[in-house]
């Protein structure tokens, strides 16, 4: 195991090369751990370079709503008058604290992701 900081690009594709190589290795075995040091590393380095960004709270209420194959009817009990679903998801009305609220405890949206601005 010949492992060292992945400081450049080209250390990070012959990281994801070696990961690639080593995936199937098992927990406990020098490739098993070589495995976890390295996707430690690769992790570090995506998270500095390619760092993603919540998305707003439009599309990620949006997005919930595509998973759970809700309408925008079935938001009326969450955010309240069927014109204020419509407003908000055409960005023409903000979130209120309630509104967050209630679609945080009830479509488990995460907080941080409704809070963003939009």
């Amino acid at each position: 195991m010949n492992i060292k900081p992945i400081k450049t690009e080209k250390d990070y594709q012959k990281a994801l090369i070696r990961l690639e190589k080593i995936f199937n290795s098992r927990p406990g075995t020098p490739g098993g751990d070589e495995l976890d040091i390295l996707a430690l590393l690769i992790e570090r380095y995506e998270d500095e370079h390619y760092p993603i960004e919540a998305p707003d709270p439009i599309e990620a209420i949006k997005f919930r709503m595509e998973q759970m194959g809700y309408k925008q009817k079935d938001l009326e009990m969450i955010i309240g008058y069927k014109g204020h679903v419509s407003e908000i998801l055409n960005r023409k009305r903000k979130l209120t604290l309630e509104m967050v609220r209630n679609l945080h405890e009830k479509l488990n949206i995460p907080l941080n992701a409704l809070i963003q601005t939009y």
